[in-house]
């Protein structure tokens, strides 16, 4: 019986994430695997694409440090895919092999590694930028509470979409462990290099996974196209999560995304509870964001 790759009983980092990506990449070899650009500390942000159609999608994850279940949730959903499309088989009903014929996915399943380290406890105290952290974190060793990157600056709040406007509602006057939107918009490597990346490619659609509330967010500021509400219809079906029409909340990667290119873009808000949540929730939450990601690859 062939192993699985990805190990969801366990926290999920960035070294599982780099190993796992080898492992997927040396047992399929139609997943590509490139970077988008480095952390700052330097570390690479990987990228897999897989399938060959001239329909692109974005996925992305771990753009908040807590929130690192959702790059567990995304390398799960690249193994099944790819294991569906290897074998010929179904997925939860779908013809895989049409879906990889008709769609190239891309997926960045960690947007901010060098926080999800952080927050896991896997930074090295040695490490120049901890000392610093540490007296953000108000001086406690527990960065449970950590969204931001390892300078203290929350990547989801770095977008040139109403950034003036986020930071003024933020009200945060400095780096912590949250809600600062940087000295000015995509001034960290992380957002810049997503910001980049997503320029290079014509996605008619992105998906950037978040914890937690089982919530769909599809507009900013009446600049989605009109087919966006029909399909946050059908995510919102079969998932079972809600779509809700956000007001007063600007800044964010969906937002940029869909100002820019006017097309359909979403954070989908998985799980329940406090982050980082607990792996015992992953199947529930698992089973409702595959199924979204699936129908995603059908419209």
């Amino acid at each position: 019986m062939k192993r699985t790759i990805v190990d969801t009983s366990r926290v999920y980092g960035y070294v599982d994430l780099v190993e796992d990506i080898t492992r997927l990449e040396e047992r399929y070899s139609f997943i590509h695997v490139d970077n988008i650009g480095f952390s700052v500390l330097g570390k690479s942000i990987p990228v897999l694409r897989i399938g060959g159609g001239s329909s692109h999608v974005h996925f992305n994850g771990s753009f908040h440090a807590n929130e690192w279940i959702t790059s567990m949730l995304l390398m799960k959903f690249v193994e099944d895919y790819a294991d569906a499309y290897a074998n010929s088989d179904q997925l939860y009903g779908d013809n895989v092999c049409e879906r990889f014929r008709q769609t190239t996915i891309w997926v960045v399943p960690m947007v901010n590694p060098d926080g999800v380290e952080l927050v896991q406890g896997r930074l090295s105290l040695e490490q120049p930028h901890y000392k610093q952290v540490l007296v953000w974190n108000l001086g406690s060793t527990d960065f449970s509470g950590w969204k931001a990157n390892i300078r203290g600056v929350d990547l989801n709040d770095q977008f040139p979409a109403g950034w003036d406007a986020e930071k003024e509602r933020r009200g945060v006057k400095g780096p912590g462990p949250r809600d600062y939107a940087g000295e000015y918009p995509l001034c960290e490597p992380e957002a810049c290099a997503i910001a980049d990346f997503t320029r290079r490619h014509c996605f008619r659609m992105v998906l950037a996974f978040h914890t937690q509330g089982e919530e769909i967010y599809w507009n900013y500021r009446d600049f989605e196209p009109p087919e966006s509400e029909e399909i946050v219809k059908r995510l919102a079906r079969v998932s079972g999560y809600i779509p809700i029409k956000l007001t007063d909340s600007d800044a964010g990667y969906k937002d940029w995304f869909i100002q820019e290119f006017r097309r359909p873009g979403f954070t989908v808000e998985a799980g329940l509870g406090v982050n980082p949540l607990s792996l015992d929730q992953f199947p529930r939450m698992y089973d409702a964001v595959s199924r979204l990601m699936l129908e995603a690859l059908k419209i």
